[in-house]
């Protein structure tokens, strides 16, 4: 390990032992810790060399939703600070700000579509499982989506990158076998589709989340993200997923808040 390197660590809500222990190992050896947190005063906050508080409010739900959306805001501008500092262009730099600025209207236009999101979460309650995929920017925010669908509706979900989809997974596509899709309107939109090709001609059911409307052959619903700058796209895209774990949760009558076997504070190993 360096001993100049600087190493981040995230602290969503409650204290977690195993993150505090490895922030203390890290400085045992010299490196530098920058905590991104939400509880001001925690001990994770006060162990760490600096950071940023997320100043989300306290967070209700076990599976932190409101503080992983903010979280990626405070990871956005501290990557936009770190690229002023190198050679981010001014440009480049005040169109992340508008996206930004743009971020708090998007997503109550997505929030107004909560009905649409219920009732599609409603149609999937009963499968057996369901696939999460999505490209680049795009995995990340399906393995979000596939934990949060598990954490509070038991549902057994998986992510898989979509460019992996052949390599073995599809062998499971079929009619009882939901697929989340993330497609975004970017430069991968036509591999994007044409994954969503080849599920929809084994019968899987498709429900994609995009910036447009999609063909009727590709997706069975289609629910509409507001578009954002491509590197802030991740943000407004986890958004509905959330929206689907909760409306899934609810209708099978489970209780979102206090999801089982699950604890905000992880004291052991």
């Amino acid at each position: 390990m360096e001993a100049d390197t600087l190493y981040i660590g995230v602290s969503q809500s409650g204290e977690t032992y195993d993150t505090l222990a490895a922030i203390q190992e890290l400085q045992r050896k010299g490196g530098r810790v920058l905590g991104v947190v939400n509880s001001v005063g925690s001990a994770i906050a006060r162990q760490c060399d600096g950071g940023l508080y997320l100043h989300a409010g306290p967070e209700i739900s076990v599976t932190s939703t409101k503080t992983f959306t903010a979280t990626a805001v405070a990871f956005a501008l501290l990557g936009l600070h770190l690229g002023r500092i190198h050679d981010l262009s001014p440009a480049d730099g005040r169109r992340i700000i508008a996206g930004l600025h743009a971020l708090p209207g998007q997503i109550e236009e997505i929030l107004a579509g909560e009905q649409h999101v219920a009732d599609v979460a409603a149609g999937l309650v009963g499968a057996p499982g369901m696939f999460f995929i999505g490209r680049v920017r795009g995995y990340p925010v399906a393995r979000e989506g596939a934990q949060k669908l598990k954490e509070v509706s038991y549902l057994h979900a998986e992510a898989y990158p979509a460019s992996e989809l052949k390599h073995g997974p599809l062998a499971l596509v079929n009619p009882d076998m939901p697929t989340v899709a993330i497609v975004p309107n970017d430069d991968l939109l036509d591999k994007n589709l044409s994954t969503l090709g080849e599920i929809r001609a084994r019968r899987g059911p498709v429900v994609a989340v995009a910036h447009t409307d999609l063909d009727p052959k590709l997706a069975d619903h289609v629910i509409r993200v507001p578009k954002n700058e491509p590197e802030l796209d991740p943000i407004l895209l986890s958004v509905p997923l959330q929206m689907l774990a909760y409306h899934a949760a609810v209708a099978l009558g489970n209780d979102v808040d206090k999801p089982r076997n699950l604890a905000k504070s992880v004291t052991v190993e």
